[in-house]
């Protein structure tokens, strides 16, 4: 996604890069990931008109942290680049600029209070500040000033306005510091003098642009439809750039939920007026995934298996048109990127950086065949859930789509802890279909942003009509969230729970015992697998 007012942020491993990502974007800016050390070749090629240095676990005066480019402050300098460190970002310019960083005697995790002390881009009162970190600058750089501390006298910010370089011992990007935002929009506006000019807009026309400059004016794209609010989405995006010579299919691979491919596809007939063909390959998925439990794998599996899917069907169209189809359009979004953390494509630098590891490898970013045929097509690739959703409504996409709960490639295959069977499945969907329908009932479903059942490897002893039984056990999951990369679980009313359990035991024919999952995300990710 080109902007001429690329804000780039560098990534050193922390857990909240992705929020710095998010909170920019808010303010009306684009903005990248690129890993801390990449080259400043790499740095260049995205035109920065301000960079953000991210927090991270290493001490950089250990040999093994990482590091910047050793010729990058002379470029910073001689592009006058605004230039905001953060937590390890601020240590990083300490190190880089001639300053001194040394292991603290006490380390500062939590929230603390910062006392301003005519800091440019800080409140002028004092106010709390998350903390996270167990290093502390001994020595500033030359030209540097120290323009806030905490309570108990530490240095907490320092400006060299002159080089229009500013660090930050707390994280601003997090909802624990008070005027987090406000800091990072004085430091967009005032330090770095830019105006807000991001918007779906310009997302879309950028993206339409793209799409017409990739696609060549004779060729035809296969979209792969879910249903979902990312390939509806993207498909509606696409359309608009090349018309008829987009042709969308639905692969029903046997573990979407209760009746969803018939629901899907009388959504698709009915409010999106583009055409699509459904396929059934359910029985090939399942065959591919017997005796399967590790859950990557399954993904991996499932991602090869819709690829294969889709060369059949390229293949059957070719012959109906006369024509080669080089292009695949996904809905893949920043997010799947992140958790997979895959080799960008060739050409491009859109992943957050090797120093974050690899959560779980997405079917359609780790899981594609080394084989793959098709040039890829991904213009949401770079946005988050709920910016899809803007985007979805500066499209006209219709509600009974973009409303719709996030539901994973894989479908309930990694909501099947253990081996996927034919009657675990239909055990998983009537429990799910029960839990997804309570909640419209409640008038609750706009208010979460997934929920779904998940079923659990393990038989629970209990009773039923005075005899024993030994039944499955099912989770329920339910969270809030803005983009998907950190979530709460939501809190049900106990007379809700306990109606939904015994709705699921007394309905689900093999189910005798109902959980509910309290994990946010961090620690736990949102699916289970």
């Amino acid at each position: 996604m080109k902007s001429d007012q690329t804000v780039l942020i560098l990534d050193f491993g922390s857990q909240y890069t992705q929020l710095i990502t998010r909170r920019v974007r808010e303010l009306g800016y684009y903005s990248v990931v690129l890993s801390g050390d990449s080259s400043l070749e790499k740095i260049q090629n995205h035109h920065p008109v301000a960079i953000l240095f991210s927090g991270g676990p290493a001490s950089v005066y250990e040999s093994s942290s990482p590091q910047l480019d050793s010729d990058f402050f002379a470029y910073q300098k001689e592009k006058n680049i605004p230039v905001l460190g953060v937590c390890y970002g601020l240590q990083l310019m300490v190190h880089h600029l001639g300053g001194k960083v040394v292991g603290a005697d006490h380390r500062e995790y939590g929230r603390m209070k910062v006392i301003p002390q005519g800091a440019s881009i800080l409140p002028s009162t004092p106010f709390y500040s998350w903390m996270s970190h167990g290093d502390e600058t001994k020595e500033i750089p030359k030209g540097f000033q120290v323009t806030a501390k905490s309570e108990s006298g530490a240095l907490v910010t320092i400006e060299n306005l002159e080089r229009k370089c500013i660090g930050l011992q707390f994280h601003p990007e997090v909802t624990h510091t008070e005027h987090g935002i406000l800091i990072l929009k004085n430091f967009l506006e005032n330090t770095a003098g830019l105006k807000p000019s991001w918007k779906m807009t310009s997302v879309r026309e950028s993206q339409v642009k793209e799409i017409k400059e990739q696609v060549g004016p004779e060729d035809h794209v296969i979209c792969a439809l879910s249903g979902g609010v990312d390939s509806t989405v993207a498909a509606t995006l696409v359309h608009e750039a090349i018309g008829n010579r987009l042709h969308c299919v639905f692969v029903d691979h046997g573990m979407l939920r209760y009746e969803e491919a018939n629901r899907v596809m009388a959504l698709f007939e009915k409010e999106l007026k583009l055409p699509v063909e459904c396929i059934d390959a359910s029985e090939t998925f399942l065959n591919h995934l017997k005796n399967v439990e590790d859950p990557e794998q399954k993904r991996k599996i499932i991602g090869e298996q819709f690829i294969r899917t889709f060369e059949k069907f390229s293949e059957k169209l070719e012959k109906k048109l006369g024509k080669k189809i080089k292009y695949l359009v996904q809905g893949t979004l920043y997010p799947d990127v992140i958790e997979s953390n895959p080799a960008p494509h060739a050409g491009e630098d859109k992943k957050s950086g090797h120093h974050a590891v690899t959560i779980k490898s997405h079917h359609n970013v780790g899981g594609l065949p080394k084989d793959f045929k098709f040039k890829l097509i991904e213009p949401l690739r770079d946005l988050f859930k709920d910016e899809v959703r803007l985007l979805g409504k500066e499209l006209s996409v219709p509600e009974s789509f973009l409303e719709r709960h996030p539901f994973p490639g894989p479908g309930l295959a990694v909501r099947i802890m253990g081996e996927i069977t034919a009657d675990r499945i239909k055990v998983l969907q009537k429990a799910d279909e029960i839990f997804i329908k309570s909640l419209h009932e409640y008038g609750l479903y706009s208010k979460i942003w997934q929920a779904f059942a998940v079923f659990l490897p393990v038989r629970s002893v209990g009773v039923q009509g005075d005899g024993r039984t030994h039944d499955h056990v099912v989770a329920l999951r339910a969270v809030t969230s803005h983009d998907g990369m950190t979530a709460d679980w939501y809190p049900f009313e106990s007379s809700f729970l306990a109606d939904v359990s015994n709705r699921i035991c007394n309905q689900v024919n093999g189910v005798g015992r109902v959980v509910y999952d309290v994990s946010s995300k961090p620690p736990a990710t949102i699916e289970w697998e």
